[in-house]
């Protein structure tokens, strides 16, 4: 059973996530925060497994309470962000801050259940709207940033079917449509994408794109 605190200011946001997730049969949403401090909070005392988490919230927004939640050591909480914006500084901010995946409000009720899931098992997930565009320019703003580090090179090279799966990560693809893409079954998607996260040093799918393109290994 996953776990699922839902953060968003809005109250019948909130509660027609809560009716719509905690419908699904391996889904319990043990919580509801009305901003990102409520959040922080309850994810320390809750132990969820996943935080949907809005950006633009009061007292503390999504994009600090992501931070305090992913840097806890104690915590092994993997946020969602749910935006309505699909180019936003916020959602960079957000990208540093560690979130394990992105979702537009408007998706549907099996998308957003799909990436709840893929969330909780450590894969994240990648809105295909929001994906290449997000991206992209994420990796350019760090590149231009003075601050910006750049990231490690893997000590051991990918296969050529590792990057084939991580260029069609970029894509936003799931394991499923990875598989049908690459004509071989998802579970070979799965060996393949354990793979590639250890050797890119990644804790889910979402940062290994990342550290795709900032080695140069996904096309601008």
């Amino acid at each position: 059973m996953i776990r699922l605190l839902i953060a968003d200011d809005q109250a019948v946001v909130r509660t027609g996530l809560a009716v719509i997730l905690g419908a699904e049969p391996d889904i319990e949403v043990v919580g509801q925060a009305a901003d990102g401090e409520e959040a922080v909070q309850l994810a320390r005392r809750l132990r969820p497994d996943v935080v949907c988490m809005d950006i633009r919230m009061p007292v503390k927004d999504g994009i600090e309470a992501t931070r305090e939640i992913t840097a806890d050591p104690d915590l092994q909480v993997d946020v969602l962000v749910l935006t309505t914006f699909d180019v936003d500084a916020d959602v960079f901010a957000a990208l540093d801050a560690g979130a394990a995946g992105f979702l537009l409000k408007g998706a549907d009720e099996r998308t957003l259940a799909a990436a709840v899931r893929s969330v909780a098992a450590g894969e994240g997930t990648l809105d295909q709207r929001l994906t290449r565009r997000i991206l992209h320019e994420f990796v350019a703003n760090r590149r231009s940033a003075p601050s910006s580090r750049p990231s490690a090179p893997s000590t051991t090279p990918l296969t050529d079917r590792e990057v084939d799966v991580l260029r069609l990560l970029a894509e936003g693809l799931s394991n499923a449509e990875i598989a049908a893409r690459l004509f071989v079954e998802p579970t070979t998607v799965k060996y393949h994408l354990a793979g590639l996260l250890q050797k890119t040093a990644s804790r889910d799918r979402l940062q290994a794109v990342l550290w795709g393109i900032r080695a140069g290994v996904v096309d601008p």
